[in-house]
């Protein structure tokens, strides 16, 4: 089939008369797989005619339920990992965190895409998985129902937050933000956990005054007029924050750094596919999705989540340390971890390289 690119709608720095973002388009256009660094204005059509060579087959682990994941089936469905040279076995991956980077560490997947909230803290342990690049901004939210009498962060000093557990990437963004707001995380408010499904029937039951939870679940959530947003992921200053990531094996990019350059450019394609055409991205994620949501549903979700701002290089590492700093000072991360030195570790350059 004829397969059209679409141009980011954000700018990038300029190589050679195109943006980064152009560039790695025309690159995977003529299926090449190559370091972005070594590859030449000159080499393009040379390796452009050579026969195309076998797939190269990845194992990568997502989310089913996550809407804010549909790039990757997009990138499944509409040939974009084909087109970059890979055949890709997606891996639906819902076990813990720590389990999950383990299975990438030691080589049972190749890579996932992850809230980054959840997984910094599982890296600072050591795992042997770089961050290539950001997917998304959004995903996160904090709501109430109205009848709590609840309308900002201050409000919720001596407050109980829902959860649906205690490493949960709401519970980490959220305590941040309420120190930024001069509250405690700790002594100042009440994390209490249940199941997922159980949280609104905490709410209703006043045993939670807020819940701090995800997309889908809570962008449905608000469209009952019962509820409101106390704050997301995309506010208080964190409208241009990166949300999920990717991350590949150590292994991989050592070892076999086309492909997880390839996988990398991949995955940020379909990123700008969703951008462009968020109902195409929408009736990829479908198959996974409850049955009582339509692809109108879908789309609502996509768009009010940032997936033009996948930030990668230097931006993505300096958003990576102002995290680790952000999450020492709540006391999730230790505090000898230096922030910089931490984004500099985990953090892999697989572009440029």
């Amino acid at each position: 089939m004829t397969w059209k690119t679409f141009a980011s709608p954000r700018g990038n720095a300029f190589i050679g008369g195109l943006d980064r973002r152009s560039f790695l388009k025309t690159v995977g256009a003529l299926g090449l797989a190559a370091p972005l660094g070594a590859v030449s204005a000159s080499s393009l059509f040379a390796q452009a005619a050579e026969p195309a060579a076998e797939l190269k087959k990845v194992k990568f682990a997502t989310n089913a339920t996550a809407i804010c994941l549909a790039p990757v089936f997009v990138a499944q469905q509409h040939g974009i990992f084909t087109k970059y040279g890979l055949e890709v076995e997606l891996v639906n991956f819902g076990a813990s965190t720590e389990a999950l980077l383990e299975a990438i560490a030691t080589g049972k997947a190749d890579g996932g895409v992850g809230m980054a909230l959840r997984w910094l803290k599982a890296l600072e342990q050591g795992f042997d998985v770089k961050i290539t690049a950001g997917t998304h901004g959004g995903c996160s939210r904090l709501v109430a129902l109205k009848s709590a009498g609840i309308a900002n962060l201050t409000e919720l000093k001596g407050k109980t937050i829902g959860i649906s557990d205690l490493a949960s990437p709401g519970k980490n963004f959220f305590s941040i933000l309420l120190h930024k707001e001069g509250i405690d995380p700790v002594a100042d408010v009440e994390w209490r956990q249940y199941p997922g499904e159980l949280l609104q029937l905490a709410a209703e039951k006043g045993e939670i005054h807020a819940i701090a939870d995800g997309d889908p679940k809570a962008y449905f959530w608000l469209q009952d007029p019962k509820y409101i947003q106390i704050a997301s992921n995309l506010d208080h200053g964190f409208e241009n924050r990166v949300c999920c990531i990717v991350g590949l094996r150590g292994s991989l990019i050592r070892d076999d750094l086309p492909t997880a350059s390839a996988l990398t450019r991949a995955l940020l394609e379909a990123q700008d596919l969703t951008v462009a055409k968020p109902k195409l991205a929408a009736e990829a994620f479908l198959p996974q999705a409850p049955k009582d949501k339509t692809v109108a549903d879908f789309v609502g979700v996509l768009k009010d989540q940032t997936h033009g701002h996948n930030p990668t290089g230097a931006d993505l590492r300096t958003e990576i340390a102002l995290y680790a700093q952000e999450l020492r000072d709540v006391q999730v991360f230790k505090h000898s971890t230096d922030p910089q030195q931490f984004a500099d570790r985990v953090y892999a350059d697989v572009l440029t390289a």
